[in-house]
């Protein structure tokens, strides 16, 4: 019997739990309404965490009670899990920041942990730091007696204490100045790049997509293409059809399997190092994983072709350099919608290219609700998406770009941009920018 089967239904016993009805008002708040896998996920930690269910919050367990896998769910390969919790946290951070002035309760997950906190705040919570304090004499008063000679001793400790607690004061007052700095610093981007300033900005998170190469071995083997509506319900039916069943079985064995390339975990990789770049504002995910929400809020970096990432197919709509890939032909072509004087209406490589030329796809695009935005890292290959990466990442190529693009009062449009560069060894060679377009 499948777990779901064996819970009870006790939400009706917290029905008059202060605790659960906080949590409620919490998934009701703007920070969870459009979100309903973290919402999902708060109340599902938190029934079991006030019903003494701890022994249910398990990675295992969360996975197939609120992501919906099912048991042969592998917490060694599949991060929803995980990647959701930094979510979750995130989230109530910025729920607790926000509502200090009328919120009752603090609910928080600590790090490591799926057991839901539930602290209740009190008045003294939300005083101010420049509250006044009790009055300290330094100095004795007119009534105290002034030591004698006799007591010279206890006026010479008087004084190591007057200076003891003077230098105290004075490393409180630095402490404090310096975390009121850091503070701040912390709400600023480092460095105010053009770009990266747009995707990475105080209290909003990033989630770069990474490619589905399992995807790309199962195209390798059938030279065909998966839509995003087959690749959501895992139907690859239209791809092997005609094959012999120990065929289809041995593709899809491929499918499954999850891997990335290499060239994303270097991009991000590269995406870490960047000055302005946490560990609270960047986070992972496989493209198998993704739900559509999560593509309406904050900002995404989606990497891969389309074949590999069938997401980019949402925004092909507004793009004007599309990608397809033709296995029968063995070629990726990028079709250039609207020519202009002087461009191509398709540039393509195919295996045969003896220049050994790759080409890839950068656009810079708003977000599926307009909140935030998108940025699709798109290469014919793998030497491909790595010559965009090193186009992204390499200042001295990107930023005579941005600002050859930029509009009059100095801001920065959404764009695409098309570029080729040679394979040497399976890695990227010298980048050459072939045509671009920017939007209003």
């Amino acid at each position: 019997m499948l777990l779901k089967e064996l819970l009870p239904q006790t939400t009706m016993d917290l029905a008059e739990d202060e605790r659960w009805l906080s949590t409620q008002r919490i998934v009701d708040s703007p920070h969870f309404r459009k979100s309903p896998r973290l919402s999902r996920l708060l109340l599902y930690l938190s029934e079991q965490t006030l019903l003494d269910r701890t022994d249910l919050l398990t990675e295992y367990n969360i996975a197939i009670m609120v992501f919906d896998r099912d048991a042969s769910f592998n917490p060694g390969v599949d991060t929803i899990v995980r990647s959701h919790m930094v979510r979750l946290r995130q989230r109530l951070d910025q729920y607790a920041a926000e509502s200090q002035a009328t919120c009752s309760m603090r609910i928080a997950v600590p790090k490591g942990e799926y057991l839901v906190r539930f602290e209740y705040i009190t008045p003294s919570s939300f005083e101010s730091d420049a509250s006044p304090r009790p009055e300290i004499n330094l100095l004795p008063s007119r009534t105290e007696q002034i030591p004698s000679v006799r007591n010279r001793p206890n006026l010479l400790v008087l004084t190591c204490w007057l200076l003891g607690a003077a230098v105290l004061a004075l490393l409180s007052a630095l402490l404090l100045v310096l975390h009121h700095s850091a503070r701040k610093s912390a709400d600023v981007p480092a460095v105010q790049h053009p770009l990266w300033s747009h995707l990475f900005q105080p209290h909003q998170s990033t989630t770069f997509i990474a490619a589905d190469s399992g995807l790309v071995l199962l195209h390798a083997m059938t030279h065909k293409d998966t839509t995003l509506a087959e690749y959501l319900k895992r139907d690859f039916s239209q791809e092997t059809r005609g094959l012999s069943p120990e065929r289809v079985e041995e593709i899809l064995n491929m499918a499954d399997r999850r891997y990335t390339s290499f060239v994303d975990l270097n991009i991000f990789r590269r995406l870490r190092h960047l000055p302005f770049v946490t560990a609270d504002n960047l986070q992972v995910n496989y493209a198998r994983d993704i739900q559509m929400d999560e593509l309406k809020q904050g900002n995404v970096i989606l990497s891969g072709a389309r074949g590999a990432n069938p997401w980019l197919e949402l925004y092909e709509p507004e793009l004007n350099f599309i990608g397809r890939s033709d296995g029968i032909h063995h070629t990726y072509r990028f079709t250039n919608r609207h020519p202009e004087p002087g461009e191509m209406a398709e540039y393509y490589v195919t295996d045969a290219d003896p220049k050994q030329r790759v080409l890839g796809v950068l656009a810079f695009v708003p977000n599926l609700d307009g909140n935030g935005n998108a940025l699709i890292i798109e290469g014919n290959s793998m030497a491909g998406t790595e010559a965009i990466s090193d186009f992204l990442f390499e200042d001295a190529a990107l930023l005579p770009f941005l600002t050859k693009i930029k509009k009059p009062d100095g801001s920065l449009p959404h764009f695409e941009v098309v570029v080729e560069s040679n394979s040497v060894n399976g890695s990227a060679g010298p980048i050459h920018v072939l045509a671009y377009r920017t939007h209003p």
